[in-house]
């Protein structure tokens, strides 16, 4: 592996002195060169502290850091080989946009006509040809997060660390520079970590997810394993939204349990073979994976307690049993929203359901 963090711990001083606060708790994670890695939690689960001490902007109180089969944990940040996008931008309000660009180079002393060609390169790697002589407060927001990213770039890194550079641009600009810089780090097939709290943005950009939650690891993996088979209810909660219906197992086999909900059989993958016949589990329904009146197939009575029309979709709030289930319906030829207070009928699409190992 590229990148590797191995028992990483962060403690800090607590206020009155007496206990210590442990941000980061023994995280172990391995990065392959050119992946991009997203740290998503909530606020304080210690994905920034992470970044910054890889970054170098804290050191592990324990634990190893190495970098391309180097050990960097006392290196200061600029002995790092990398870069970082910052959330405010820090770009030079007083510099123009190629003099921003160019700055690290300038400092590093390269030839001029080095320089020039690497700064017209790298704006054209970020669509930023022809500002070259904008200064920053002429520039959108967009704009001014290129500037940033261009001026990680051209020092051409290592690793591109990213601390939730998209969290002060508006929704639609945001889903725009996501797209651009999963662009550029495909196109040039640099390392990255990013971090974020955004769930719908580590979804887009990411090789990996990394779930974090009170300074540990929740669980790793790809945007599909995560949301289709979390591994807590934590990350199942976290990631998208989720229903939480309990059922009793009745079989297991080649990777499927057969349980009981109201009455009724459902098969439903799960991860393992420890759940025994007879005992309580808890599955995972996403608000997309039932349907509303099915023309066929077992189903469960439920009334509608809340109908919210959102242009692409329609959400319900479906009372069933003692159980409110939160349903998406997206079928565009369903044009009838179904009123408050209407008896309906739900159907499970059993393939999607996902049991939690029996901790949970």
């Amino acid at each position: 592996m590229y990148l590797t963090l191995t028992d990483v711990t962060k403690t800090f001083p607590g206020r009155s002195g007496d206990n210590d606060v442990t941000a980061v708790d023994k995280v172990t994670l391995n990065i392959a060169k050119g992946e991009l890695v997203t740290l998503l939690g909530p606020s304080g689960c210690g994905k920034t502290t992470t970044l910054r001490m890889i970054a170098g902007f804290e050191f592990p109180s324990e634990g190893d850091i190495h970098l391309d089969g180097k050990e960097i944990n006392k290196l200061p940040p600029h002995k790092r080989d990398m870069s970082m996008v910052f959330q405010s931008y820090a770009i030079f309000p007083h510099l123009t946009v190629y003099e921003n660009v160019a700055y690290g180079l300038k400092v590093a002393r390269l030839p001029k006509k080095e320089i020039k060609e690497r700064v017209a390169k790298t704006l054209e790697l970020v669509e930023l040809s022809g500002y070259e002589n904008r200064a920053p407060n002429q520039l959108s927001g967009g704009q001014q997060q290129r500037v940033a990213l261009a001026r990680a770039l051209i020092m051409e890194p290592k690793v591109l660390l990213m601390d939730e550079p998209l969290s002060n641009l508006d929704a639609k600009l945001r889903e725009q520079m996501r797209n651009e810089i999963r662009r550029i780090q495909q196109m040039i097939n640099i390392t990255s970590v990013y971090v974020t709290h955004d769930q719908v943005e580590a979804m887009t950009i990411s090789d990996r997810v990394v779930i974090m939650n009170e300074g540990r690891i929740e669980q790793i993996g790809t945007p599909i394993e995560i949301y289709r088979h979390p591994k807590s209810r934590f990350v199942a909660d976290f990631i998208g939204r989720a229903n939480f219906i309990s059922g009793v197992v009745q079989g297991w086999k080649d990777g499927r349990l057969t349980v009981t909900f109201m009455d009724r059989l459902l098969v439903v993958a799960a991860a393992e073979d420890e759940y025994k016949t007879g005992t309580a589990v808890t599955i995972v329904v996403r608000p997309e994976m039932m349907q509303l009146n099915p023309a066929d197939g077992a189903h469960v009575d439920g009334i509608v307690r809340r109908a919210s029309y959102l242009g692409d979709v329609v959400e319900y709030d479906v009372q069933v049993g003692e159980q409110l289930l939160s349903l998406v319906e997206s079928d565009p030829r369903h044009l009838d929203i179904h009123p408050e207070e209407t008896a309906v009928q739900i159907k499970f699409l059993e393939d999607c359901l996902y049991a939690l190992p029996p901790s949970n």
